[in-house]
């Protein structure tokens, strides 16, 4: 089981918190109170499946990630910082909290930027029917600071849950990209046929023709010629990533690579039966 934590971060002086400060799912998990941690944070931990929000204020200590949380020690490990984010005092982020340790018999939060569950958090936080439960984040996976993919899924049909998560005009989603420093965001519709889910994974590509190998779970998706190099994105990115969305090994061909490899076949079919006769 895994737990997180959303936190919302300036670098200034935490007041009191009150019940407003919390943001939490329906019915998110009670902590139990494993651990405190002193006057301006006091939450209480527990590990469980659903994800617990929490707004705080800290003060950005360092390059390296360090920040103070009252009495409180965090961390943002450089396994967990974007490449290219720079932060001063005064800067506003959010992380997400992945674990908690005990150093010296106090709590040290470790925080994360990269996190896939970072980007499914802020979507709940602007996405009321992501928040409701109206639409479900399937899967989530991310090239962090590049470029991220998103598989959501509809509970009612008269919702669009990739409408719903792009929001008027891209606003919704675009705040999320704002907060993530301009890391792209594919949104696409989850489907229980893998063959389908994969086309949509592999988006914004089309795909032609779909050949299935359950024995090795891999799919091979036959593209337009003009499309090859969308599809497998740059250095390979996007392809990747859908791989990683949608759990099948993915190999990408062209339409003008697989006639020839066909004619090549019927060739050598056409060749033995010569030598036959």
């Amino acid at each position: 089981p895994v737990f997180a934590l959303l936190l919302l971060i300036f670098c200034t002086a935490a007041p009191a918190l009150s019940e407003q400060d919390y943001l939490l799912p329906d019915d998110a998990f009670r902590p139990s109170g494993k651990a405190k941690a002193a006057d301006t944070i006091s939450v209480r931990w527990d590990i469980a499946e659903d994800y617990y929000l929490y707004r705080n204020k800290f003060r950005f200590t360092s390059e390296q990630g360090d920040v103070e949380l009252g009495d409180t020690e965090g961390i943002i490990p450089r396994g967990h910082q974007v490449r290219h984010e720079r932060y001063s005092q005064g800067d506003r982020v959010r992380a997400v909290v992945v674990d908690v340790t005990m150093d010296a018999n106090r709590p040290q939060v470790v925080l994360s930027r990269t996190s896939p569950v970072l980007l499914e958090k802020l979507l709940e936080m602007e996405v009321p029917e992501i928040y409701d439960g109206t639409v479900q984040i399937k899967a989530a996976v991310r090239a962090p600071g590049e470029r991220a993919k998103v598989a959501v899924f509809s509970r009612e049909r008269d919702v669009d849950p990739v409408g719903a998560c792009v929001g008027m005009k891209g606003s919704r989603v675009q705040a999320v990209v704002q907060e993530l420093r301009g890391e792209k965001i594919d949104i696409v519709p989850y489907d229980e046929d893998p063959a389908r889910f994969v086309c949509n994974a592999i988006a914004p590509a089309e795909v032609s023709r779909v050949l299935i190998d359950a024995e090795t779970h891999t799919m091979e998706l036959i593209v337009p010629d003009d499309k090859l190099s969308l599809a497998i994105g740059k250095k390979g990115q996007n392809v990747r990533l859908a791989s990683q969305l949608s759990g099948w090994r993915i190999d990408i061909h062209s339409e003008t690579k697989v006639r020839e490899l066909e004619a090549q076949v019927r060739e050598e079919i056409a060749s033995i039966d010569e030598v036959d006769d």
